[in-house]
């Protein structure tokens, strides 16, 4: 036997995609010292590139992948994208099939998501209360206490009157284009009965989705204990951005209030911008910036794809505005790499 010194470290990621294969050994038994000399040293060659192949997949950092389940033979190199440095990342291409999976970066931990919670709040309520893409849908009494806590000055709300009704799609976009948290807690009423039901169905949704990582705590997203993970809310993107309703609130640069002057104008500063249409900005001191992110680009043929995207944890323990600013930048410098790369490439080609 001959010894062999593996690379140690969670760290080790290599520059590009471990090459194919290895030194070939000749066929027939080994009987010379320098045979076996070789032997051991192409089978140290191998064994360090399957550790080094392994520490990729499993960091999940997009570098490699396999490409027998997108129509090619072995591992090819992911587009180098400009992932954050901090916090975790997921991202993918709609319509690539497994070459539309771009990977995650960052370790999968559950981190606080903070209004990013809404995402799953709006889509419990379309799947119980579902509308066409315009629809206003039913029309619901505002009661005293969204009314109480929509002047309140420690989170973020909107302004409604109690004893004032308003149809289902106004109070959708209340909550998701101001982010009003007062909103959320009232849709969870009045979809369940208590917000506690409402958490609830929030968490049974996200078991079906698939997202194990996930646990919610509130319908607004204002305390730290809802947590889940970039790949997990990208889940549960792909599955909204199917709700044509959902789809257009969120594409909406500003709304109004009933009996209330002016404009409230979308949190998602990216919209309209390298062909962004939405989706949910979250911010907190635990938390950071988060942004779950949406985006139309065209591919090499000219075909439009949808391309999503999830940005968590950026300079969490600073200022919510901080936090907010810095998942903006990281997802716009996403948003421009991802669109480069798709309008090289169509599905099935390299």
């Amino acid at each position: 036997m001959c010894p062999v010194t593996t690379p140690g470290g969670p760290d080790v990621r290599p520059a590009g995609p471990p090459r194919s294969g290895g030194p070939r050994l000749p066929p027939g038994p080994w009987r010379s010292r320098r045979h076996r000399g070789a032997a051991c040293a192409a089978g140290a060659t191998a064994l360090v590139a399957l550790v080094v192949l392994a520490v990729v997949t499993r960091t999940g950092g997009g570098g490699l992948r396999d490409a027998g389940a997108a129509g090619g033979s072995g591992p090819v190199a992911a587009p180098s994208l400009p992932w954050p440095a901090q916090g975790q990342t997921s991202v993918s291409v709609e319509g690539f099939g497994a070459r539309g999976d771009l990977g995650s970066h960052g370790a999968q931990r559950p981190v606080p998501v903070a209004s990013v919670t809404k995402v799953m709040t709006a889509y419990v309520v379309l799947r119980g209360h579902p509308l066409g893409e315009h629809e206003p849908g039913p029309r619901i009494t505002v009661d005293q206490r969204a009314a109480d806590e929509s002047v309140s000055g420690v989170e973020s709300t909107a302004r409604v009157d109690a004893g004032r009704a308003l149809d289902e799609r106004k109070l959708l976009e209340l909550m998701l284009i101001p982010s009003g948290n007062n909103i959320a807690r009232f849709l969870a009423r009045w979809d369940a009965g208590s917000e506690e039901a409402f958490v609830a169905k929030m968490n049974r949704a996200a078991r079906e989705l698939g997202m194990r990582n996930t646990v919610y705590a509130d319908a607004s997203g204002i305390g730290a204990a809802n947590t889940s993970t970039s790949a997990d809310q990208l889940k549960l993107a792909r599955q909204v951005m199917k709700d044509p309703a959902f789809r257009s609130v969120v594409a909406m640069p500003s709304t109004t209030v009933p009996g209330v002057p002016g404009e409230i104008h979308n949190t998602n500063t990216l919209l309209g911008q390298n062909g962004v249409i939405g989706l949910k900005t979250g911010s907190s001191t635990p938390a950071g910036g988060n942004l779950m992110w949406a985006a139309t680009a065209p591919d090499r043929d000219g075909r439009e794809r949808l391309v999503l995207g999830v940005v968590l944890h950026q300079r969490a323990g600073s200022s919510p505005q901080q936090g907010l600013e810095a998942a903006v930048e990281a997802s716009r410098s996403l948003v421009e790499g991802v669109r480069s790369w798709v309008s090289a490439n169509t599905p099935g080609k390299r």
